[in-house]
């Protein structure tokens, strides 16, 4: 009841309901970085209404024409692997797929420790009930297009010196955060706030330390 006495009308409540906040996430699935931002996004999404969008954008794409180690340019096949499966089941089944996917797949490469993706993709597939003949499209280029286009939309977004997790918070996009390990309950939304009201600032471009710590998977 209000002030006055009398009941809000229905139109009254439904001014006051604020729409879902929209936000797009890119994300390679062989990036521990991007899996522990991802685990934050998840526990904010619990206590604020946010409407997600998973992209998937590729780390052997990113790297593909810049100098790295023997070491990283051998990781790069295995991550590309996981790109091209999460780009293929999203034209074959749809956008709802993506984040199960990832979360399947991701659990096991992270905090689950495994480098065999001829492991990691069949138990990913099984989890979700899905064919098993599916994992042929992580050896597939069939559609290494749409997987590119994902890609670069992140990156177009930001920038060409950034990598994975790329952000969008109602159409303002950024890199990161790098954090380790995710934060829980209240800490997890104070980050997403502040990270947010800066990167909603037009003239803000970077802030950075020396990462003093590995991720941190729980």
């Amino acid at each position: 009841m209000s002030l006055n006495g009398r009941m809000p009308s229905a139109k009254t409540d439904a001014a006051n309901i604020q729409p879902a906040t929209a936000v797009e996430f890119w994300f390679d699935p062989s990036c521990p970085w991007a899996w522990m931002t991802s685990r934050w996004v998840d526990e904010v999404a619990q206590q604020r209404d946010l409407d997600i969008t998973w992209h998937v954008m590729s780390l052997a794409v990113l790297n593909e024409d810049k100098h790295v180690s023997d070491e990283y340019r051998a990781f790069l096949p295995r991550a590309l692997r996981y790109t091209r499966l999460v780009a293929a089941l999203a034209e074959l089944q749809g956008q709802h797929i993506v984040k199960p996917l990832y979360d399947a797949l991701g659990s096991r490469i992270h905090p689950g420790g495994s480098t065999a993706p001829d492991q990691v993709i069949p138990a990913a597939l099984s989890e979700l009930g899905l064919d098993a003949e599916l994992a042929r499209y992580a050896d597939s280029d069939e559609f290494d297009e749409p997987m590119r286009a994902s890609h670069f939309d992140g990156i177009e977004r930001v920038g060409q010196d950034v990598g994975t997790p790329i952000i969008a918070v109602n159409g303002v996009a950024f890199f990161g955060p790098v954090i380790s390990p995710a934060p829980k309950g209240e800490q997890a939304v104070a980050l997403w706030d502040g990270v947010v009201a800066a990167a909603s600032f037009d003239g803000f471009f970077e802030l950075k330390r020396s990462r003093t710590r590995g991720p941190i998977f729980d």
